[in-house]
């Protein structure tokens, strides 16, 4: 919302009379100018209407703060728009560089996995893909789990070293 003491419910509520703003000018209706138009009124008719104009100022500057909070902001929005699901058109037309790219990311890392030993690979894909803990696979090979962290450790240096040299 713009500053409260620039708002038309502000300058209407600390105002003696009654505060009409324009496109280009701002107007008061004092009490003065109130009587003197309407001959029959009476001043508790004009503080009536004061705070009446009170309310209305008031239920707009409300229903501004509530539309300004619904407002979006471009970095909520550009994160919206990364979350979004593709059109079909999208999908139809980046369907073969998406395979491309898949194709290369499997030959990179057979790649990788082409460089380790036997036993390194097997441990490696028993921890990585099976979810198997060191001391799983240790029991498994009848070694110790530290026997196992070394030789994973290994793997995934070559592994590093390979995706390095890509």
């Amino acid at each position: 919302m713009k500053n409260y003491k620039d708002s038309d419910y502000a300058l209407n509520k600390f105002s003696a009379g009654i505060v009409y703003r324009f496109a280009d000018a701002v107007m008061e209706v004092s009490l003065a100018d109130f009587l003197a138009e309407n001959p029959g009124k009476t001043p508790a008719d004009f503080e009536a209407l004061k705070k009446f104009s009170d309310n209305d100022y008031l239920d707009q500057a409300r229903a501004e703060n509530a539309q300004t909070n619904k407002n979006i902001s471009f970095d909520k929005l550009e994160k919206i728009l990364l979350c979004r699901a593709s059109s079909p058109e999208e999908v139809i037309i980046d369907a073969p560089e998406k395979a491309e790219r898949h194709r290369k990311r499997l030959t990179l890392v057979k790649h990788a996995l082409d460089k380790l030993t036997e036993v390194q690979k097997r441990r490696y894909l028993l921890y990585v893909i099976n979810g198997l803990t060191m001391r799983e696979i240790g029991e498994q090979d009848g070694v110790s789990h530290q026997s196992v962290d070394e030789s994973l450790m290994a793997a995934e240096k070559k592994i590093k070293n390979v995706l390095a040299n890509a």
